[in-house]
């Protein structure tokens, strides 16, 4: 190929749709391709890939290329695709990868089925090594779906499908993000583009390097929500909002370091708030993030989903904050504050109650003497009971809460204990991996 032909490919190339994504997501002039004049047969690959700075970090990412086959999957697309994943693999950088494609190419046969496997091989090589997010932009059905799921993070533009079964009617983005596949739903390409740059700058380039961080901003507001108040102004970024609806997952920055933070906010946590809690803080444990939760919860209302909370805290050697906001019940407890979560540091608000039951029952079971009252007296008593019996100051008296705070000094109680945990080293067992 002359070198007049080389520079017209390059230009077909770059007017592609998925060029023009790409280097919309990275810093300007930062991005270079890799295998650019790769072919797929009579076209060029279906995939535009390099790497790049996003927001000054070193970022790897590929776009599916609808301007060459639909951006159906082939062989050749697979080679450029795991060479992304190698190259990411060597360096520790993370991965971000676009999706819109029509599918595959059927007529490659078994070789584009070894493609498809080969990509899948080499994402789950970089699990838990380097952070992976996948953006829909378009169609991604069949086993292309398979392998954006497999990210840890999945972000959805509005008009988006993404599903195992080509024909399945379930494959929109609100029904991906209310089932929990879905991390964030985005209004359009643009806004998908915008939301994978800034969630980057939260995670670490690798599991051996921390969060990248930013100058302390002290909270917006004193008033609202605790976790507004903990956080610096503006640094709340929020995931899988439309799944659950008592345990909340976000990151935010506290003192300018990233942490992850989990609310639970009353009631039992259900089975989809357990799943979403769960892989939250194997993420954050994966890459070394610091969690902090905010428990306000009575119990769990789905046993095998309970379990998996329990494993992940139970599990996880990052730094682990808990602090007791409202009631932490039996459990619930147990499993994000007590001895099952071995959190290094418990704090409980001034007010909150710990108990091993629902406060009401315990005051019945452990004082049936004070409840032998009228029935319009006994929530007087009760309250009475557990404000006596069961308040966070007991739970500190008894050392399972290591100090009772106000509201004040939240943040300041919580930017301390970071400070203090930051040379945390855990040594673990030798094993491969839990079973739970």
């Amino acid at each position: 190929m002359s070198i007049e032909n080389v520079t017209s490919a390059r230009a077909s190339i770059m007017a592609t749709e998925a060029y023009k994504t790409l280097t919309a997501f990275f810093d300007p002039d930062t991005f270079v391709s890799v295998d650019t004049l790769a072919k797929s047969k009579d076209t060029y690959a279906e995939v535009v890939a390099g790497f790049g700075m996003v927001e000054g970090l070193p970022v790897y990412a590929f776009a599916q290329n609808g301007d060459f086959c639909g951006g159906a999957m082939s062989k050749a697309q697979a080679a450029k695709i795991k060479k992304v994943y190698d190259l990411a693999l060597k360096t520790g950088c993370p991965v971000v990868a676009f999706y819109n494609s029509n599918g595959g190419r059927l007529e490659e046969g078994n070789a584009l089925l070894a493609g498809y496997g080969d990509v899948l091989n080499a994402a789950s090589k970089l699990s838990g090594v380097v952070p992976q997010i996948s953006v829909i932009l378009g169609k991604c059905m069949g086993t292309g779906a398979l392998n954006a799921v497999s990210a840890d993070f999945v972000i959805m533009s509005k008009d988006a499908t993404l599903s195992l079964d080509p024909m399945s009617k379930d494959s929109s983005a609100q029904y991906n993000a209310e089932n929990g596949v879905a991390s964030i739903v985005a209004e359009n390409t643009e806004d998908a583009v915008s939301k994978a740059k800034e969630l980057i700058c939260y995670l670490p380039s690798n599991n051996l390097n921390t969060a990248p961080e930013a100058v302390a901003e002290e909270p917006e507001v004193e008033g609202g929500c605790i976790c507004h108040r903990v956080a610096d102004a503006g640094s709340i970024f929020k995931l899988s909002k439309e799944y659950g609806n008592t345990g909340k997952t976000v990151f935010a920055r506290v003192g300018g370091q990233v942490v992850g933070f989990v609310n639970t906010k009353g009631g039992e946590l259900s089975a989809e708030d357990c799943n979403k809690i769960s892989k939250f803080v194997r993420f954050c444990d994966a890459f070394s993030i610091p969690v902090l939760t905010f428990v306000d919860a009575e119990g769990f209302a789905d046993i095998k989903s309970a379990v998996k909370v329990t494993s992940a805290y139970a599990e996880a050697t990052t730094v682990k904050i808990s602090l007791v906001t409202g009631k932490a019940i039996g459990s619930a407890y147990i499993a994000l504050a007590g001895t099952g979560a071995n959190a290094d540091v418990v704090y409980g608000l001034d007010g909150a109650v710990v108990s091993p039951v629902n406060p009401e029952a315990a005051a019945l079971i452990m004082a049936p003497e004070k409840m032998n009252v009228a029935v319009d007296k006994q929530k007087d008593v009760a309250n009475a009971f557990v404000k006596e019996n069961l308040s966070a100051e007991n739970a500190a008296e008894c050392g399972y809460i290591d100090d009772v705070i106000t509201t004040e000094e939240v943040r300041a109680s919580v930017v301390n204990a970071l400070d203090m945990l930051m040379g945390k080293r855990v040594s673990t067992l030798a094993k491969k991996h839990s079973t739970i």
